[in-house]
């Protein structure tokens, strides 16, 4: 008897609808399982999983052969997501359970060997997907997905399943009610335990500089020597970003949900996030790929901070991978199976020492030579040095300002300030698809960044003295309109564009 139902299958971050055909015969002497559609290791395990999870719930396997196919069969299946609807679509074909009722229903879920049900990887996007399809109108999960699958279906119905009683009792006695998830609470909140920018003593430029990068979404690098705060500054810059949008929120939750890292009780991630891989990182790890490609840690950045620390220390075909995400706000990788888009709107802040030893200045007693330096900064090429906004020398703290309390203002003012920002940027760009003045392209530049007589005229000196680049020139009135918003003014003064400018310290010295 032939019995079919839906499952998913992910492929990168996206899900893909796969139909799972159970077809079974009561004829042969032996009991032979095969399953076809380009089944990885796990899918061919789950026969085995499936036949000790029926027998501990007291239900009996098909006798003689059993055919499950997979569809699309060109379609790669990954996973032990497939073992709950392998598992009901064959009590199905035996008639345990109403195979119409079934055929209208998608099911995930990996099963234990005593019939009880494990949470699997991907339940986010599998319910947006799956929540999309006319020809289904239920979706059964694992109760460890309940709450990250009910949030992103909305009002479509998902059902909650401890073990595979619970499943089949579902289709037999219908007593099980779809899960009832609130949005709202997941969404437009801040966190209050992130590291506060008052514990922070001195540094005002960089202080100023972390607040521009915030209200604009900009790029920026630090340079300066150990201890002076480089680090402290970048671990907190979350503390001063806008809570996420909706679309935002989900966004980033389905790339954390892929790679199984939403925690429980957080089934959508409500904070920005901040990745700061180590700098010993391949460059599969930093822009993802692998033999199944996923997404990397400049995707698990997405709408949030990507810190790299030692930033000359990566390797440079690690960092020389970042210059085209950095541009498109997304990540494109080709293999031989095909091509893969990851989304990689991140906010990238760096940080390094002037030199190898960190000292810089010979008095402290740096003994660097000149070709030293140059070659330790030339790690850093200037394509990528270009597409970075900021340029912020962090100095060394002074007797005074070591021994005294930190006295700046905290991240809740700062924050303040930046959200002020960050409206008139929504409003701005309410008809794009993007949300901040990073995110602009030349015709945006145009359009709204337009200069009096006095400020072309000192843009214009800044370009011919500094030999600046035409992407200098762009990431220039990016953050000027930026420090422009910040002042709550619509029109971008000489003063704006000024400390633009001085932002672009390292395209007006031999680096």
């Amino acid at each position: 008897m032939l019995a079919k139902t839906w499952s998913a299958s992910i492929i990168g971050i996206n899900a893909f609808p796969v139909e799972v055909e159970v077809h079974a015969t009561e004829r042969g002497e032996q009991t032979i399982v095969s399953i076809v559609g380009l089944p990885d290791a796990a899918v061919k395990e789950s026969k085995d999983r499936v036949r000790s999870a029926l027998q501990s719930s007291g239900f009996a396997h098909p006798c003689g052969n059993t055919l499950i196919n997979l569809a699309p069969a060109a379609l790669k299946k990954e996973g032990a997501a497939f073992d709950l609807p392998i598992a009901l679509a064959m009590l199905a074909a035996t008639g345990h359970i109403d195979r119409n009722l079934l055929a209208k229903t998608a099911v995930v879920g990996e099963l234990a060997l005593d019939g009880s049900v494990r949470p699997v990887r991907g339940a986010l996007p599998i319910a947006i997907k799956i929540s999309s399809k006319n020809e289904i109108n239920t979706l059964l999960v694992p109760y460890g997905n309940a709450e990250e699958a009910a949030l992103a279906a909305g009002d479509f119905p998902v059902i909650p399943i401890h073990n595979l009683r619970d499943a089949v009792a579902f289709f037999t006695e219908g007593d099980i009610f779809p899960y009832k998830a609130n949005l709202q609470n997941y969404i437009h909140t801040h966190q209050v335990d992130l590291a506060d920018f008052d514990e922070i003593k001195g540094q005002a430029v960089a202080r100023r500089a972390a607040e521009i990068a915030a209200a604009g979404g900009h790029n920026s690098l630090m340079i300066g020597p150990p201890g002076t705060g480089k680090s402290m500054i970048a671990k907190r810059m979350p503390s001063i970003l806008p809570p996420m949008s909706l679309n935002e929120t989900l966004e980033t939750s389905q790339i954390h949900s892929v790679l199984g890292m939403l925690s429980d009780g957080e089934p959508l991630l409500n904070r920005r996030p901040f990745r700061a891989p180590h700098h010993t990182i391949s460059d599969v790890g930093l822009i993802g790929g692998g033999g199944n490609p996923g997404p990397g840690e400049i995707s698990l950045a997405h709408n949030g901070v990507l810190f790299l620390d030692e930033f000359p220390e990566f390797k440079r075909n690690v960092l020389e991978v970042l210059r085209q995400p950095m541009e498109d706000g997304v990540v494109n990788i080709t293999r031989a199976a095909g091509s893969y888009s990851f989304p990689a709107n991140f906010m990238l802040v760096a940080a390094m020492n002037p030199c190898p030893c960190g000292l810089q200045n010979p008095k402290l007693g740096c003994r660097c030579k000149a070709d030293e330096k140059r070659r330790y900064r030339n790690k850093i090429s200037g394509p990528l040095l270009d597409r970075i906004d900021l340029h912020v020398e962090v100095s060394q703290l002074s007797h005074d300002e070591l021994l005294s309390a930190p006295n700046g203002e905290n991240s809740a003012t700062i924050l303040e300030r930046v959200i002020l920002a960050r409206k008139i940027q929504n409003e701005r760009f309410k008809d794009v698809d993007f949300y901040c003045n990073a995110g602009m392209s030349s015709k945006h530049l145009q359009k709204f960044c337009q200069l009096g007589k006095k400020s072309e005229l000192l843009l214009r000196h800044a370009i011919t003295n500094f030999n600046l680049s035409p992407r200098a020139y762009d990431r220039i009135l990016k953050v000027s309109r930026t420090i422009a918003d910040l002042a709550g003014q619509a029109q971008i003064s000489e003063d704006h564009l000024f400390e633009a400018i001085s932002y672009r310290s390292y395209d007006r010295t031999d680096w």
